[in-house]
């Protein structure tokens, strides 16, 4: 498996190509980023999205036009982008309008398999409503999208926000990880399970 980190858009997204020999996935779609797998040449056959506040879906509609599957926990929606928000702040970030192929559906027994990976999906709620983890517990990784950052968490003052449930789900899913595991979040450099278990300071049960 080949990963690689692309950086881009206002928020300085995260998005996470994934490379093996049964296909290409992404990891969010950040602005941008479909332009740069066309300059790598590469065809996504997956995109996977943590979330769907704007700054991590700017390129899921130019990504499933050119035959790329979208997959989400909830449907698309305005609220979900913040677009109806950022509309009442006089900020609006259009999101061009997008069809989720496949609704997910975190299932302890039932690991999603694409391009010959396990993911296993936790739903961590919290910062958004349709907060999902992918885990690769054959590659000790996991994307954790803006539920947890090095040295932080995601924010909870958007709409679906709660910062109690975003740490009882952190708490839940990511810190029982095995320590080694590497947190791959929507923002910000790469971390550990075991790193953020003991030096975050957002963590103090």
């Amino acid at each position: 498996m080949k990963l690689t980190t692309y950086t881009g858009g206002i928020c300085a997204t995260n998005g996470y190509l994934v490379q093996t020999p049964d296909g290409t996935l992404l990891i969010d779609a950040p602005e941008g980023i479909a332009a740069w797998v066309g300059d790598c040449g590469v065809r996504v056959d997956h995109l996977l999205l943590t979330h769907q506040h704007f700054d991590h879906v700017l390129d899921a509609a130019v990504l499933q036009a050119a035959g790329t599957r979208l997959y989400a926990m909830e449907d698309f929606s305005d609220d979900l982008t913040l677009e109806s928000l950022s509309r009442k702040w006089g900020m609006p970030t259009p999101v061009t309008p997008y069809r989720i192929d496949q609704r997910l559906l975190p299932d302890p027994s039932r690991p999603l398999e694409l391009c010959g990976l396990q993911f296993h999906l936790y739903h961590v709620p919290g910062h958004s409503s349709d907060s999902l983890v992918f885990h690769l517990p054959d590659h000790e990784l996991a994307f954790s999208g803006d539920t947890l950052f090095a040295g932080s968490v995601g924010r909870t003052d958007l709409p679906g926000g709660s910062h109690r449930i975003l740490l009882e789900g952190i708490a839940r899913h990511l810190l029982t990880l095995p320590p080694q595991t590497r947190l791959l979040p929507g923002h910000g450099p790469a971390t550990s399970a075991g790193e953020e278990a003991a030096g975050n300071p957002y963590l103090r049960f």
